[in-house]
């Protein structure tokens, strides 16, 4: 082993005594200076190595966005929000206020879902980060992505800041803006509120309303094509009103006949003719009488209960004695139409409503500051670093210094020293014969 040489000669004791009443540090302070020329080739070679180190490193830039999620309180929440912030001065009931407000914003809700592997996943495939970091495993890319996102909380205002830090200042900008663009995504993708789900609700329930109305006009439609009904009512007094203007005009018409007969008799020209616009009138009042008969089973067509009669297949309005039997169906099928109408209008106007608060309730993010790119390094401190690498490579330098001298002066029959001068040379040569192995396989 080298011998170092060492301030305090322990062959004299007289002279080693002399040093005893010094203080330690000052002890320590002058066998450093008795070796400045080692210490001082060891900071020059130090300072050198960590400016090449500090260099080599690649240059870190920064882009960092704020932004401030919206608050989920309404007034008496605001309230709770000012006793708990008292809750120092309420004791008990501030800390109650506290706990039933559940005091927070959405930024916890944020934070998590920056963190979570859908955002990352999804900002790996889309600025192929595992060709930009050299990574072969997607997980090893999103720990690096993760180390260099930083996501704090700023916990009086809520205003939450995405730190992204990449070699390349424009692909650190894009970052913490795909930041922002995958938590507006996946916000909507899971916003599962109550205002959500109401619309999804309403909107369910607005097709099978629809559906139920366009299958009831349908139904009433064709029963009023095949009834000829198009107001019941309207109609039952159209009706009423043509029977009696035909059934009057029988009337005279039968009068005159009589006349006639009893003028010129029956052979007469003008007897035949008013028999004969009597017969058209008769029938006429027939047609628009109708029979009484019952509809047949499962069929609402006045022409079908007569098929043998094809003129009235082709009447304008279904005849009196049949108009009260329509009456019924024709006012279920219309009082069923107008029943899912005014559903279908409630429904619609709940629907545009469900749609107002869903769009208020969607916890939108706000943008306070947008990211940009950056104009100088975040990282590394070149200079910092160099002076930290030389004033640790200078400490360990004094450190092994100062430990060679106080070894050296430890008596050889000290069991520790006994047990290094065993230890070092077996391990000394283990390692020696190692390197063999390692040039001799080489």
């Amino acid at each position: 082993m080298t011998t170092i040489y060492s301030p305090i000669p322990t062959p004299d004791q007289d002279q080693t005594m002399s040093y005893v009443n010094e203080p330690q540090w000052a002890i320590r302070a002058l066998l450093l200076w008795q070796h400045r020329r080692v210490l001082a080739r060891v900071a020059g070679i130090s300072l050198a190595a960590s400016l090449c180190i500090s260099f080599a490193i690649p240059k870190q830039y920064k882009s960092s966005t704020s932004i401030m999620p919206p608050e989920q309180q309404g007034a008496g929440a605001m309230l709770l929000t000012a006793l708990s912030s008292r809750a120092g001065g309420l004791g008990a009931l501030g800390g109650l206020a506290g706990g039933l407000l559940g005091a927070h914003t959405s930024s916890e809700l944020f934070i998590d879902l920056l963190h979570s592997g859908s955002v990352s996943d999804h900002l790996i495939d889309r600025f192929n980060l595992q060709k930009a970091y050299g990574k072969k495993y997607r997980i090893d890319t999103a720990k690096r992505l993760q180390r260099r996102t930083k996501i704090t909380e700023d916990k009086k205002s809520g205003v939450i800041t995405i730190e992204v830090e990449d070699t390349d200042r424009v692909r650190a900008r894009d970052l913490a803006q795909g930041y922002l663009d995958e938590l507006n995504n996946l916000v909507l993708r899971t916003n599962t509120s109550s205002a959500h789900r109401e619309r999804i609700f309403v909107e369910h329930r607005l097709h099978t309303v629809q559906a139920d109305l366009e299958k009831a006009q349908l139904e009433l439609s064709e029963f009023s094509s095949r009834n000829s009904t198009i107001d019941i009512k309207e109609q039952t007094r159209a009706m009423v009103d043509a029977g009696a203007r035909v059934q009057a005009e029988l009337m005279i018409e039968q009068s005159g006949l009589e006349s006639l007969r009893q003028m010129y008799g029956d052979g007469n020209v003008r007897v035949r003719e008013t028999e004969a616009r009597i017969a058209s009138l008769k029938g006429e009042l027939a047609r628009m009488t109708g029979s009484s008969a019952p509809l047949a089973a499962g069929m609402q067509d006045v022409a079908a209960t007569d098929p043998g009669d094809s003129d009235k297949k082709g009447e304008l309005y279904p005849p009196l004695r049949q108009l009260p039997r329509l009456a019924v169906p024709y006012a279920d099928l219309y009082r069923n139409v107008r029943v899912q109408e005014t559903l279908y209008e409630l429904l619609t106007q709940q629907y545009e409503m469900a749609r107002i608060e869903e769009a208020k309730d969607v916890p939108a993010v706000s943008v306070i500051d947008a990211p940009g790119i950056a104009e100088k390094k975040s990282f590394p401190p070149r200079l910092l670093l160099s002076l930290l690498l030389t004033f640790l490579s200078f400490a360990i330098a004094s450190t092994v210094i100062l430990f060679r001298i106080h070894w050296s002066t430890v008596d050889l029959s000290d069991p520790s020293k006994a047990l290094a001068a065993e230890v070092f040379p077996v391990m000394r040569r283990r390692i020696s014969s190692i390197f063999a192995m390692k040039r001799g396989a080489a």
